[in-house]
């Protein structure tokens, strides 16, 4: 009678573990989208940045807030 029970909660757990061994190799891969995607976003923020008219804004904002 035990084994009954036991034997299919054995069963779910192999395949469901057997699923999960087989996404192995795509955390890499998302990972690396991710890190390419934030070093984009950061080129972006820093070519923005960097851009003579928006240093003048920020300039002009910190000096308003400064006095």
């Amino acid at each position: 009678m035990l084994t009954s029970l036991v034997r299919p909660i054995g069963d779910r757990i192999r395949r469901l573990t057997h699923r999960l061994r087989g996404d192995a190799g795509m955390n890499t891969a998302e990972y690396a989208v991710g890190t390419l995607a934030a070093v984009a976003f950061a080129a972006v923020l820093l070519k923005v940045l960097t851009s003579p008219n928006i240093q003048k804004a920020l300039t002009e904002i910190i000096e308003r807030a400064l006095k």
